[in-house]
């Protein structure tokens, strides 16, 4: 983008860079009045989180199922459910059976994922299948086929924040050119904790905290570090060239099998990018920090708050329109002269995709987190774990290309409903 263009379409001031949370609703009006009943297929910690967020939802959803194997899940499922209205269930194909649910959401280990969104794809009913879609590259292939055998039904993936207002926001920068030239991207998810659960029966150890061990589990790639990788195959409408990974049990050496401490190196060949994807478990300062280098800025994101960091000849253009046009004056970062992106509190994101998710049901359209989108980020994590365990680098495959012949249908190429809706409020 040339300077001239830059100056025009960056009329930027705070109003083309500050995000307001409270002033978007989420979707346009789908003119749709009806209640889907949900089921709820995994009660852990992210099934009733979830079934939290729904009480928000009581004009769109209402569930009316919940599946859990553990009896702790199930005692937990009866507290905060009312099971005169709730069905409780110990396997997932019971539930299924059950024609009143409209919808499931999936949140079980990452090795169930692709057998239980197969079973509720062919029992008919719309699915959120939480991140990652699948656990292996063939699992992911496999699934895209099946949902496009079932073309009446939604399945959306839980990388929620493709539903984010400012995520969206960034991704809008980076294709108006804000940014410059994307070299770098840095992407830390970090903890100092040992990300175990409290087992009250030794035997449950494997079930309940299945994150540790690699039968059940993609580990710190899977868990945290695809939703920043989800995020870039987006904003950019890219796929990685080469994948390298490594890591180790580095800290917690109590029977774990699933590192502590992981890298992933990922080039973007065609980009002309390097992502650099990293997790610990021994050190929380970083915290969660994404950081997208560019030739004419930087962004920096936390899950729910960002800043633009000019450059020094950027910073002297957007000052310029400002006293040229007398837009509105930017308001500046104190200490690292940054352009803050949002005024006021956003949502979870969680409640934005269920937005999405209501919208995609009533109307037949693909969610903006789907099969092929999401597929292509289970096979960058898939191979991610490979390269971490095995030593070598992995090849990005053609075959791998889920979205290739569905451009229009994944919403890679032009603005999705939701960043239409948007734009037309402002």
């Amino acid at each position: 983008m040339n300077r001239r263009n830059f100056i025009k379409n960056g009329t930027m001031g705070t109003g083309a860079l500050l995000f307001s949370g409270g002033v978007w609703s989420g979707l346009a009006n789908t003119g749709n009045d009806r209640v889907y009943r949900i089921g709820i297929i995994g009660f852990g910690d992210r099934g009733s989180g979830l079934f939290n967020v729904l009480k928000d939802f009581k004009a769109k959803f209402r569930v009316i199922a919940i599946c859990d194997p553990l009896d702790l899940r199930i005692d937990n499922a009866r507290k905060m459910a009312d099971t005169d209205k709730v069905k409780i269930y110990r396997d997932h194909r019971k539930l299924l059976e059950n024609k009143a649910v409209d919808a499931v959401i999936i949140a079980t280990p990452l090795n169930t994922h692709y057998e239980i969104a197969k079973n509720s794809l062919e029992a008919g009913k719309h699915v959120l299948l939480e991140k990652a879609m699948t656990f292996t590259v063939d699992q992911a292939l496999s699934l895209s086929k099946i949902a496009e055998n079932h073309s009446k039904q939604t399945l959306q993936i839980g990388h929620q924040y493709r539903y984010s207002p400012l995520y969206y926001k960034v991704r809008k920068m980076i294709q108006d050119g804000y940014l410059g030239k994307v070299t770098q991207i840095d992407a830390r998810w970090d903890r100092n904790w040992n990300w175990r659960r409290p087992v009250p029966d030794p035997r449950l150890e494997r079930k309940i905290n299945w994150r540790m061990y690699r039968e059940y589990s993609g580990g710190l790639p899977a868990e945290l570090l695809s939703h920043q990788m989800d995020f870039i195959h987006w904003a950019f409408d890219c796929l990685p060239t080469t994948v390298y990974g490594t890591g180790g049990i580095d800290n917690y050496n109590d029977g774990r099998e699933t590192y502590d401490n992981v890298q992933v190196n990922v080039r973007y060949e065609k980009e002309g990018m390097i992502g650099n994807f990293g997790a610990t478990c021994s050190n929380q300062h970083d915290g969660y920090s994404f950081r997208i280098k560019g030739s004419r800025g930087m962004v920096s994101l936390l899950v729910d708050d960002g800043i633009f960091y000019p450059e020094p000849e950027t910073r002297k253009e957007l000052e310029e329109v400002d006293g040229v046009s007398g837009a509105t004056k930017i308001t500046w970062n104190d200490d690292k002269k940054g352009i803050p992106l949002v005024d006021s509190p956003l949502k979870d994101g969680s409640y934005y995709a269920f937005e999405d998710f209501y919208a995609a049901i009533s109307e037949n359209t693909l969610p903006d987190s789907n099969v092929y989108t999401g597929g292509s980020t289970a096979i960058c994590v898939a191979l991610a774990n490979t390269s971490i365990y095995g030593g070598n680098p992995q090849q990005w495959k053609t075959a791998y290309n889920l979205a290739s012949d569905h451009k229009d249908k994944a919403t890679v190429d032009s603005p999705s409903r939701k960043q239409k809706a948007r734009e037309e409020e402002k």
